[in-house]
């Protein structure tokens, strides 16, 4: 049976990551992305899993294709728009550098989400992260090596 953890939705790291003796910080680094703002309630399918989205998250596409969801009020916090993309705008914009917990996870596992129903799956070799804001997430090797970097 795969390992199964739940995002808090509340902010501050998980005690079953930051114990994990495996467990190491890294550092976001700074990439542009697209995002686009959804007006209606919709899923979008990550590489992960279905994800629900609220009107007004941001559905963001990665360097590699990759889709993911994040919440209006996250995004404003750790992304910024690049010209000509003005803020609250669907256009590119650029991560912002901060600071997570992640482990490589050694057997399949599963995440729920903290709306309660999305689920995202992981493989062995994936990474479990925490972002430090009450959620969790998924990532395979080649994007983490892309996007992070170790710092401890």
């Amino acid at each position: 049976m795969a390992e199964s953890y739940r995002s808090s939705g509340q902010p501050g790291y998980s005690s079953l990551i930051s114990n994990d003796p495996r467990r190491v910080w890294a550092r976001k680094l700074v990439r542009e992305i697209e995002a686009r703002f959804t007006p209606v309630p919709c899923t979008v399918q990550s590489r992960e899993g279905v994800v629900h989205a609220r009107p007004g998250d941001a559905i963001l596409t990665g360097v590699s294709g990759e889709h993911w969801r994040v919440s209006r009020e996250r995004f404003a916090e750790k992304y910024r728009p690049v010209p000509p993309t003005s803020v609250g705008e669907s256009g590119r914009y650029a991560s912002l550098p901060y600071r997570i917990m992640a482990v490589p996870m050694t057997e399949a596992f599963e995440v729920l989400l903290a709306d309660g129903v999305s689920r995202l799956r992981g493989s062995a070799g994936d990474w479990l992260v925490d972002y430090g804001d009450g959620s969790l997430g998924v990532v395979s090797p080649p994007i983490f090596a892309t996007t992070y970097e170790i710092i401890g």
